[in-house]
């Protein structure tokens, strides 16, 4: 599974990720300040799914039908710590029959929720 953390996902967690085993490229590493719809575009490019905190990614691909990468997981909470995320993730991961592929994929700190991507 390769992912491609938005430039507001935590590098703590970025790190977190890569220490599990995960594929992961950074935004803010490799190409900070980039718009939202090239974050998109480069994630269909490399098939990698989005890890963001950014609720935008839910109207470019449903309401303006921009290229859909093929997962994006959108975190809709304030991390307590820079290592949130990351271990949410992990734990979201283990979950037998939960897939983020294909899916628009919603974590909150008491639910998880997703929709199929276009």
């Amino acid at each position: 599974m390769r992912f491609l953390a938005n430039e507001n996902f935590p590098l703590r967690s970025v790190n977190r990720l890569r220490e599990a085993g995960y594929d992961i490229a950074s935004i803010t590493e490799d190409s900070p300040g980039v718009t939202d719809s090239e974050v998109l575009a480069r994630a269909a490019d490399e098939e990698r799914i989005i890890l963001t905190f950014d609720r935008d990614y839910g109207e470019l691909i449903y309401r303006l039908r921009m290229p859909s990468p093929i997962g994006v997981v959108y975190f809709r909470y304030q991390p307590l710590t820079p290592n949130e995320p990351a271990e949410n993730l992990l734990r979201l991961l283990d979950i037998e029959g939960l897939f983020v592929e294909e899916r628009f994929t919603v974590v909150e700190r008491n639910q998880v929720r997703q929709r199929p991507l276009p």
